[in-house]
């Protein structure tokens, strides 16, 4: 079995698990940090050719992180192409189960369990906060609706205030992110790299937090841990 992932979550949940089968991986992918794979660009522009010259038995891709014209192609050489659609937490855990089945794994990764049990056993928040949650800047980008960072927020007791916009990553001009007046901005590292010197000045007089973005939007290894870290920081930020 050769795989090539289009997806960072997904390499790692498959590097991981199924030792020896990844072939090649986009530039962002960069967990595992010793992944010894093929560079074949990123999720947006991957070399296609690159991709083929590798003989991937499955490409494994994402309906959100990869573009369809990528897909259709690969589709077109004689590529098969598993596309995962992750919308929310269990969503994750039931594509992770299918992926790595695709990859030939034999039997559930501990890791995969683990994670499941953190989320399951999680207790109710006490509060609920409300947020933004900024991922661009230059022009404005944040969550809206139907995403799955936007669902481990809710699970964590932080309600996004663009849940209901009618689009998923709304570009909204700053002057309406500040006068929807949250109790908290969320700002994580990635896709946009947001700092302490870059991004809370923004938002003057809101409390800011600044988490990791792989724990906010990944969907693999980083499950298991994301529940209590996330928790943390969010906490500290309103506390």
């Amino acid at each position: 079995m050769r795989v090539v992932s289009l997806v960072p979550s997904l390499t790692e949940a498959v590097a991981v698990s199924v030792p020896g089968v990844l072939a090649g991986a986009t530039d962002w992918c960069s967990h595992p940090a010793d992944l010894d794979v093929v560079r074949i660009g990123g999720t947006k522009n991957p070399d296609i050719d690159a991709v083929l010259r590798l003989g991937p038995d499955l490409v494994v891709a994402n309906e959100e992180e990869n573009r369809e014209p990528d897909l259709a192609a690969l589709r077109e050489a004689g590529i098969e192409v598993l596309v995962t659609e992750v919308r929310d937490v269990p969503g994750a855990f039931r594509e992770l189960d299918r992926v790595l089945a695709a990859c030939g794994a034999r039997g559930r990764p501990r890791w995969l369990d683990e994670a499941e049990t953190a989320w399951e056993g999680r207790p109710a928040p006490a509060r609920r906060t409300t947020a933004i949650v900024p991922v661009w800047r230059r022009p404005w980008m944040v969550l809206g609706r139907d995403t799955f960072a936007g669902d481990v927020l809710a699970r964590l007791g932080v309600d996004n205030v663009y849940a209901g916009h009618e689009e998923r990553y709304p570009r909204l001009p700053l002057t309406e992110l500040t006068a929807a007046a949250p109790d908290l901005v969320v700002l994580p590292d990635e896709p946009y790299r947001f700092t302490a010197d870059d991004g809370p000045e923004s938002f003057p007089g809101v409390p800011c937090a600044l988490v990791d973005g792989r724990l906010l939007t990944w969907y693999g290894p980083s499950l298991a841990e994301a529940p209590a870290r996330l928790g943390e920081a969010l906490r500290a930020a309103v506390s």
